[in-house]
This record gives C-alpha cells, sequence and structure tokens, in this order.
C-alpha cells in the first residue's frame, strides 16, 4: 500500500504537508513512503507494524526527532544510512525488524555506532558506556545496500527471467494493442503452465497460443464471431496451402 497525501492530511487533520509535526500510520501495511520527499518538517513519525522495506525516502525528513519502524520488513542495518545526516534524531524504535538478527548484542552496538546521536533505543535509553563501546565493537556501516531492481509489475529482473508467464503476457498485450484494447496487468493474468512445469517446452508459438487464448475470455460475441471468421479462413487458407504442395510433391515422383 501506498502512503498518499490524501491519507497523511486525514490521518495528521492537516490542510498540507509542510504544516504536519506528527505523524501516526501504525498498522495500515505500508510498502510505499514516498511521500516523506516532501514532507521536511516532520518531528515525530510512527510506523510501526506496516511492510516498509526501505528507509530511503525518510532521509529528507530532516527535522525528525523520533521515528517509531518497529515490525516492518527492514532487511538490512545498511538502511540506517539513511538516517545517518537526520541531525536531531534521538529516538529510534527498529526492534522486531529481520535486520535485527540473532544476537541483539551486535545489533545494539551496530546501529549506535551507525546512528551515535541515539538517546533512546527500542525503548531503552543509551548510556555513554554503551555507546563508547559501540564505537569500538559495533560494525562499520558506510553504504545503504544495494536496491533490487524490480519492474513496474513489482517482480525482481531474475523473476521475470525466469518467469514463462510473461511471454504470454507479452504476446496478448501486443495483440490487444492491436485492437485498442486496454493491456492486461499481470494480477489479471492468469498461467496456463502447471506449477511444476517452469519451463516451456514449445517455443514461442506456445506463448502466442497462450496469448490467443487468454485474449477470448475479454471479447464480447460480436468480437468472437470475427475472430471465428478470421479463424476459418486461416485453417482454409493453411488447407489449400498444404493441398497444392502435396500435388507438387506428386507431379515431381
Amino acid at each position: 500500500m501506498k502512503l498518499t497525501r490524501k491519507l497523511v492530511l486525514a490521518r495528521a487533520k492537516a490542510s498540507d504537508l509542510d504544516s504536519i509535526k506528527k505523524l501516526n500510520c501504525w498498522g495500515c501495511t505500508l510498502t510505499d513512503i514516498s511521500i516523506f520527499t516532501e514532507m521536511p518538517n516532520i518531528e515525530v513519525l510512527t510506523l510501526s507494524a506496516n511492510q516498509i522495506g526501505s528507509l530511503e525516502h525518510i532521509s529528507a525528513c530532516q527535522s525528525l526527532t523520533e521515528l517509531y519502524l518497529r515490525r516492518n520488513h527492514i532487511q538490512s542495518l545498511g538502511e540506517l544510512c539513511h538516517l545517518q545526516h537526520l541531525a536531531h534524531l534521538r529516538v529510534l524504535w527498529l526492534a522486531e525488524n529481520p535486520c535485527c538478527g540473532a544476537d541483539p548484542l551486535k545489533y545494539r552496538l551496530t546501529v549506535l555506532r551507525t546512528l551515535p546521536g541515539l538517546h533512546k533505543l527500542d525503548n531503552q535509553v543509551v548510556t555513554e558506556e554503551e555507546l563508547a563501546r559501540a564505537l569500538e565493537e559495533g560494525e562499520e556501516i558506510n553504504h545503504p545496500p544495494a536496491p533490487v531492481p524490480v519492474s513496474a509489475n513489482g517482480l525482481t529482473e531474475a523473476e521475470i527471467e525466469n518467469d514463462p508467464l510473461n511471454y504470454s503476457m507479452e504476446e496478448t498485450n501486443k495483440i490487444r494493442e492491436q485492437l485498442g484494447m486496454k493491456p492486461l496487468p499481470r494480477d489479471k493474468f492468469p498461467s496456463f503452465f502447471s506449477p511444476r512445469d517452469t519451463t516451456p517446452t514449445l517455443g514461442k508459438k506456445s506463448h502466442v497460443l497462450d496469448a490467443v487464448l487468454l485474449l477470448l475470455k475479454e471479447l464480447n460475441s460480436e468480437e468472437l464471431q470475427l475472430v471465428q471468421k478470421a479463424s476459418e479462413n486461416r485453417v482454409h487458407a493453411l488447407h489449400k496451402h498444404s493441398s497444392k504442395a502435396e500435388r507438387s510433391d506428386v507431379i515431381q515422383q
């Protein structure tokens, strides 16, 4: 789910983004928080219990003092690099994310080394002794993780490369475009391959057939009659061509 301007204004009961100082979006199943590039004045931000995987857009929130991200999908502590330039950040709650790992001490020391300005981490006050230890023993993080290339339909490049469904989607949407129809989104596109059959064996013609079969589901009765007529003409032409070829073979023999 994308956090939109409309949703932000409704939750904050504000008329414009610049005036918002506090925002609570707890448990909204958010995945896209790019709206925060337009909210430099936000100070307290609650995003716990969502599906957020990157902190890139929060780097624009230069006035941020408190950030609550518990129970999200943040995979790497490298995402903390996006927060390093937030000079006013004092409170961070990051617990219950995949990036926390199995070693609580290593996790805490690494976070504090990356963000030494924190006064409280995961609802625990940061002591001077703990911070000094973090600067010595915490893992150094200098760069955020490289983003995984994702297509417009939400798939990574590797998934697209190995997914036979995409061939049929491409063929179907080419045909739909020629007929002046809108392309089908992926979630409306069923697969003709069985779950175990991940590699089509009939080649490009198989993909074209799948595309045509899918297209039939979208046509009305009048359009189907046109397809039927065109198909009959095509079959007749193929039979005629085949007959000529057979006669030619007999003559040569």
